[in-house]
């Protein structure tokens, strides 16, 4: 199987999520995301990226699929639509299946929701998680799960800030 990443930007309680949206609006963060999940060592080659119906839903229709990303959408309704640029699977395992097959994606990311965070992130082809870690608690209803102990912080970047937040980006790798 091949290898994914998933990414998030969480704050202290882990929260990811407030009413279908970010809790916080920092575009400084929303451009390392874009340079994480879009930049390949390989030109012929582009990444996948996936997220659940709701994580799909919050992205600004002029921005969704996502550029130069191969957007993959993990819905239980069938009769679900996609524009053209977008996939559709009925489960994670159908979507990571059929990106294995796919000679044209480097590499894998999982960019929420809550729910598939905490599927993804137990599977063993999970080996490295990007995490922007917000200070503070916005009284989240989306959460990224508890870390398990076999990642380890790998990278910790300056702490930055943006529109009165303090957050830094911090890598964890699967030993």
């Amino acid at each position: 199987m091949k290898t994914f990443s998933l990414i998030a930007a969480c704050d202290k309680e882990m929260g990811i999520g407030k009413g279908g949206v970010l809790p916080w609006r920092l575009p400084k963060e929303l451009e390392r995301f874009h340079q994480v999940t879009a930049e390949t060592r390989d030109s012929t080659k582009r990444n996948a990226v996936i997220m659940g119906r709701k994580t799909w839903e919050s992205i600004p229709a002029g921005r969704r699929p996502l550029p130069g990303r191969l957007s993959c959408v993990i819905t239980r309704d069938g009769g679900y639509a996609l524009p053209e640029g977008a996939r559709k699977f009925s489960s994670l395992e159908d979507c990571l299946s059929s990106l294995e097959k796919d000679a044209a994606i480097e590499h894998i990311f999982i960019i929420g929701g809550g729910e598939l965070f905490k599927q993804a992130i137990t599977i063993p082809a999970c080996r490295t998680i990007y995490l922007t870690e917000v200070e503070g608690i916005y009284h989240c209803d989306t959460f990224f799960p508890p870390l398990p102990k076999e990642f380890r912080r790998e990278h910790e970047s300056e702490a930055q800030d943006e529109n009165g937040v303090r957050y830094k980006f911090a890598t964890y790798k699967r030993l």
